[in-house]
């Protein structure tokens, strides 16, 4: 299996800077919530200083969504609706540990973070440009077929697995109580991304090694190198 942008994504995005991580071994029963508290903080700290529209990691997704011809008041990313959530709210929604985990190191670092149940994609998942014929599951059942241009998880047999890039990811290959093995991919385009991305994404390797004894595969990726091939 393996994960990629697209030639016409990295053309049009040049400034994007991916990591991504492969986990087996992954169960519902392990904790996680000292460490999340951990990361959960230093948003805090950041949330005290300005809102999560002023961070220069938000304003760089704002920007792509904007290029992406989407309102970034009406479609935010991942990161930012967490940070927004987070700042209204006061914590962050308990879901399965491995999500929490990666939601908590994603509102430290104002970064998306995709979780993905990989037993539920077709050989491959291409974030690439939609031709708008595939198939899109929310997490409320229903089907979608992604706009024409919208970027896209889409995996070969069609099947879309995030919608308007990371702004949502759908419920087909959400993490549940079942999932044994997840691709987690995170993207930045703020001006330091290339040298905050190893640090996230080794955060996020370190804790699989507490949390589950887990060993991740790990990868920076770029145009030139821009697939990660993994065995599951």
């Amino acid at each position: 299996m393996y994960f990629q942008h697209s030639a016409e994504i990295w053309r049009d995005y040049p400034q994007l800077v991916p990591g991504a991580l492969y986990v087996d071994g992954i169960t519902q029963e392990a904790s996680v919530d000292a460490v999340a508290a951990k990361f959960v903080d230093m948003a805090r700290s950041r949330l005290a200083e300005r809102t999560e529209s002023e961070l220069p990691e938000i304003q760089a997704w704002r920007r792509a969504f904007a290029k992406m011809g989407l309102k970034p008041t009406q479609y935010r990313c991942a990161a930012e609706s967490l940070l927004r959530r987070l700042r209204k709210e006061g914590s962050l929604p308990r879901l399965h540990p491995l999500v929490e985990l990666c939601n908590a190191v994603s509102v430290a670092f104002a970064v998306p973070i995709a979780v993905i149940d990989v037993a539920k994609v077709c050989e491959h998942i291409e974030v690439r440009y939609a031709a708008g014929d595939e198939q899109y599951f929310a997490f409320s059942g229903e089907s979608e077929h992604p706009e024409p241009g919208e970027v896209i998880f889409a995996d070969r047999m069609g099947m879309a697995h995030a919608r308007r890039w990371t702004n949502r990811q759908s419920g087909l290959s959400a993490v549940q109580e079942g999932t044994s093995s997840a691709l987690i991919v995170a993207e930045a385009m703020h001006a330091t991304a290339l040298a905050d991305m190893p640090k996230l994404i080794a955060s996020i390797a370190a804790e699989l090694e507490i949390a589950w004894s887990a060993t991740a595969t790990q990868v920076l990726l770029s145009a030139s190198a821009s697939r990660f091939t993994f065995a599951c």
